[in-house]
């Protein structure tokens, strides 16, 4: 499953040829009276109720996981579903967006729509070119449902350039996408902006947050305690790769020293591992 993960989680770029491979069933389940996470594809996805209608998080890896996500919704409430917020662009978060109704508000940090619109380039992702953010922010944006605010906050490039968080103040609750990974290292994707000193400061700034609920793009609801970890986790491997570079030991050395092995065949596609994409970074490579 984590090999699968990996790949989805990578370059939005995979397309809608391996998208349509997901399959399984959702399950819509009560954080608080109004929202939900929606567990059981590739990765988790959410909706808020608000007082006259429904915001979705997310939008599965599959056009098939969209309608699965919205059929979760409507056995909750009758209210139209009219927005989604994206918290990042890979693949396994966007790629259902041709399942949801044509003219829906699709809102993003404008560096996610940005990395989207590249990708949709390609010739197996041209279908999300109808499916573009409608509506970006560059620092931070408030929706207002009702009594139900939202805020979305970004903090700069972490896991790719264009991270966002979707927070409810009132509930402290927080839906962070892929920024924190329990039990794993953190995905960076290089390719897309993102670096280890973001993400190091985007962590530095979710334990800020008056939150003590935080929902990631993958796995269990975590606490402050388990951020907190993960950042000292993130932060124990920098200090040991710069003082490696210090010492004038190359990215083999690095690599060796971390038991890190080649992520994929020959032919195959690959993700650098966290230590690589850290050396790379410090060392101005």
């Amino acid at each position: 499953m984590k090999k699968c993960l990996l790949v989805a989680a990578g370059l939005i770029a995979v397309g809608f040829g391996f998208a349509q491979q997901q399959s399984g069933a959702l399950k819509a389940e009560k954080i608080t009276d109004t929202i939900y996470v929606v567990k059981g594809g590739l990765a988790n996805t959410g909706f808020v109720i608000g007082e006259k209608e429904v915001v979705a998080i997310d939008a599965q890896m599959t056009a098939d996981g969209a309608q699965k996500m919205i059929d979760e919704i409507k056995k909750t409430t009758p209210k139209p579903l009219t927005k989604i917020i994206l918290t990042h662009s890979d693949a396994d978060h966007v790629n259902g967006l041709p399942g949801f109704p044509q003219g829906i508000e699709i809102i993003s940090s404008l560096q996610a729509k940005n990395e989207m619109a590249e990708a949709a380039k390609a010739p197996n992702s041209q279908a999300l070119q109808a499916y573009l953010p409608t509506r970006t922010f560059t620092d931070n944006m408030t929706i207002e449902l009702g009594t139900e605010r939202i805020q979305l906050l970004y903090f700069g490039p972490a896991h790719t350039s264009g991270d966002a968080v979707v927070f409810f103040p009132a509930r402290k609750l927080a839906f962070v996408g892929d920024l924190v990974f329990i039990g794993r290292d953190p995905l960076i994707h290089r390719q897309k902006g993102g670096n280890s000193t973001g993400v190091t400061k985007t962590l530095k700034a979710l334990i800020d947050l008056d939150a003590d609920r935080y929902v990631p793009g993958h796995g269990d609801i975590l606490s402050k305690s388990d951020v907190e970890g993960a950042m000292k986790n993130l932060q124990e491997k920098q200090e040991k790769v710069r003082a490696m570079i210090r010492e004038g030991k190359s990215l083999d050395d690095v690599k060796k020293a971390f038991g890190v092995a080649e992520s994929a065949k020959p032919g195959g596609m690959r993700f650098p591992s966290l230590v690589e994409v850290i050396y790379l970074e410090f060392s101005g490579k």
